[in-house]
């Protein structure tokens, strides 16, 4: 019994409970489960990450102050590798993780009291200095049986005392090591003959690694992917808190461990490296678990996922109804990507080759690359781990699904990667998309949809979740799929948000919502900063249209580029004047060639999109019939119907709603052999044999005359 060291009170031990946070202590002892959660210890600064700053408390742990812990801004520490620091510890978790909290007292005289505390007791510094601590654990062990010669027999068949002190000295390397007697060579023998079998390693996390190379350490998760190369065969391991490439060699081109495979529960031991630069595991041992072992892995790893792909509690980027009205489903679309990149899944962003379209899927790409940076040890994983593919329409149909599942084969084949989440973004909101749903659901591959267009019921059961407005009964007229996927993305990862505010006005043409046009300007983006972006996406967006050009949309929005450079904020201004230039020529072009007819109080104006339209040159036909209709509505009295007519497509653009399903019904009632078909639902687009083009021209004009007269 002694007396507290603040208050003085009698306590069997060195401190009461009511003045636990008033001490600091220094931690003596080897593992994470012999602190004491709630304390307050003094570390050392180890190394900052994207999402904290490891702190070394004692020699043997290390523990993570999540930057969700601090104070202030992670960036604005001044905090320096090696620095004296005083952390909270919070939590010790299962896996031997430990959650740091943080100390608003950073100097050990603002504590009322200091401690040393060890594997298994807590000392004053002077007890410590003066060796009571040792004495003490002599005296401990003092108590337990021990082992004399004379129990052990003749002396040629002495075996090596066990359990008493100076076998423990002997482990720890005390100076009671020093002391003890030497042993003979019978029992040197015997004890060469009895070798004490190494202690098993404790497991370690994926993402308690970065801290631990030159270590051998012991990992448990999935094998998300193998690879075989020329030298080694190339292990991708998940755990709870990341994933890591582990290199096992049989020998140069030959598979290492050929029983063990994607999906496989595995406990790996192996040392850590850096290769090029990225952190690797040269793995000594790799074993499948099974049964109970590989349940509690199993079931480690699913409820760290579950907890985590979750999003914390986000509020929408602005107040928007149509955005409000899916809430619950941005939140569902959002848990659906990260738990794709906790699962070491691809995410496949499939959007519209237009500037809301890519717009919207560089949202989702500015989120997801930090959460695939902070989860992956490789440098090459956000292009390992997340891809753009503009889709051609706004349909996601046979021929882009094909693709998609060709290129998922090839990789599960060829490097066993995980199958991908396809997120389709500003298309595929449509009944024409559900047969390329179904092909990926053979292979178990999901999708999830992210659009503005008036959807179909169908898509819900095809895919695992579908953030469309419409669906929820909202008028969708003032909505754009960015306005969706900037939301999604804030939720996807919160960290971002301040880079995705402005997205939403970039991508209207007109009638952007006051909210978003706000936001914007609080964000430094004026109308004119905004138009710019909304110009300069919209014509990189046509050039070579089956590419994601990630780094020139992302200087283009965002700033990305090096100050002083070409690729710098004057970067939008430059390509938005070549756009403006390219599309007033060839609006002058089509004016010149416009036929206006009069339905009734209907005004007609019909382009010939073949004959007067350069239609491998920019602008698209859907960009230059959406720029014609607005110029001829605000000349002309509503209502007003531009119509597009091509070789086999026809595009409509009206003052009025038009349901192109029910127009599409319209003209092939009236011209049966014209194998009329819609694409895209009720905002898509007709088409028809080119044979038939006149016959579904006029019908066309006589459905509409009716339907808006």
């Amino acid at each position: 019994m002694g007396n507290c060291i603040i208050c003085g009170t009698p306590v069997d031990g060195e401190i009461c409970e009511s003045h636990e946070e008033d001490a600091v202590f220094e931690f003596r002892g080897t593992s994470a489960s012999q602190l004491t959660p709630g304390r307050y210890y003094r570390g050392s600064v180890d190394g900052y990450a994207d999402f904290g700053v490891f702190v070394d408390i004692g020699d043997h742990v290390t523990g993570l102050l999540h930057r969700s812990e601090l104070d202030q801004r992670l960036e604005s520490l001044d905090w320096e590798p090696g620095d004296d620091v005083f952390v909270q510890v919070l939590d010790v978790r299962d896996n031997g993780n430990v959650d740091l909290g943080w100390s608003i007292r950073q100097r050990e005289r603002e504590f009322r009291g200091k401690l040393i505390e060890t594997a298994d007791d807590e000392y004053r510094p002077e007890e410590f200095e003066n060796g009571e601590a040792d004495e003490a654990d002599d005296a401990g062990d003092e108590s337990g049986p021990r082992a004399s010669a004379d129990d052990a027999g003749p002396s040629d068949e002495r075996a090596p005392a066990t359990g008493g002190a100076d076998s423990v000295a002997a482990e720890s390397g005390s100076a009671a090591a020093e002391t003890a007697a030497p042993s003979t060579s019978a029992t040197d023998d015997a004890a060469a003959a009895e070798p004490e079998a190494e202690p098993a390693l404790k497991r370690t996390t994926v993402g308690a690694i970065e801290n631990q190379v030159g270590s051998v350490v012991r990992l448990e998760g999935e094998i998300t992917s193998v690879r075989q190369t020329s030298g080694p065969t190339v292990f991708e391991l998940r755990d709870e808190t990341g994933t890591v490439e582990c290199a096992a060699f049989e020998e140069a081109g030959v598979r290492a461990y050929p029983d063990v495979d994607v999906d496989d529960v595995v406990a790996l031991e192996g040392e850590i490296e850096r290769h090029h630069g990225d952190l690797q595991v040269e793995t000594k041992t790799l074993e499948v678990l099974d049964d109970e072992a590989r349940e509690t892995v199993a079931e480690r790893l699913e409820s760290a996922i579950e907890r985590e792909a979750r999003p914390s509690d986000v509020a929408l980027l602005a107040d928007h109804d149509a955005v409000s009205a899916v809430e619950e489903e941005i939140v569902d679309a959002a848990t659906a990507i990260r738990r794709a990149v906790m699962e070491a899944r691809p995410v496949v962003v499939r959007h519209a080759a237009t500037a809301d379209g890519y717009v919207a899927g560089a949202a989702i790409e500015r989120a997801v690359l930090p959460l695939v940076r902070e989860k992956h040890t490789r440098e090459d994983a956000e292009y390992h781990y997340f891809e753009r593919r503009p889709l051609e329409g706004r349909v996601y149909d046979m021929d882009a699904a094909t693709s998609d599942v060709t290129s998922m084969l090839e990789a599960r084949d060829r490097h066993d990667e995980q199958l991908p989440l396809v997120v389709l973004v500003g298309a595929g909101s449509t009944i024409e998309s559900v047969d390329g749903y179904d092909l990926l659901s053979l292979y178990d591959a999901e999708a999830l949809v992210i659009d503005d267009s008036r959807a179909d019921e169908a898509v819900t059961d095809a895919v695992a979740a579908a953030v469309a407005p419409s669906l929820a009964g909202v008028d969708v007229a003032d909505l754009t799929s960015t306005a969706l996927a900037a939301n999604v993305a804030a939720h996807v990862n919160d960290d971002v948000r301040d880079d995705l505010e402005h997205l939403p006005a970039v991508s209207y043409w007109e009638g952007a919502p006051e909210a978003y046009v706000d936001l914007a300007s609080e964000g430094g983006y004026d109308e004119t900063a905004i138009s710019e972006r909304r110009e300069a996406v919209a014509l990189e967006a046509y050039y070579q249209t089956y590419k994601d050009k990630r780094e020139l949309v992302a200087d283009l929005l965002f700033g990305d580029g090096e100050a002083g450079t070409a690729r710098d904020g004057d970067l939008a201004a430059h390509v938005s004047e070549q756009f403006r230039d390219k599309l007033e020529t060839e609006l002058e072009t089509a004016r010149e060639n416009l036929t206006v007819r009069g339905v009734g109080d209907v005004t007609m104006t019909l382009l010939d999109t073949d004959a007067f339209t350069h239609r491998y040159n920019f602008p698209t036909t859907i960009l230059l019939l959406d720029e014609l209709h607005r110029r001829e509505r605000d000349r002309t009295e509503p209502p007003v119907v531009t119509l597009g007519v091509g070789e086999d497509e026809l595009h409509v653009r009206a003052t009025e709603p038009v349901n192109v399903r029910d127009l599409g019904d319209a003209i092939a009632e009236r011209v049966p052999n014209a194998g009329v078909r819609i694409l895209g639902g009720r905002d898509g687009h007709i088409e028809f044999l080119p044979g038939e083009r006149d016959a579904v021209r006029e019908a066309a004009i006589d459905a509409l005359g009716e339907t808006l007269e």
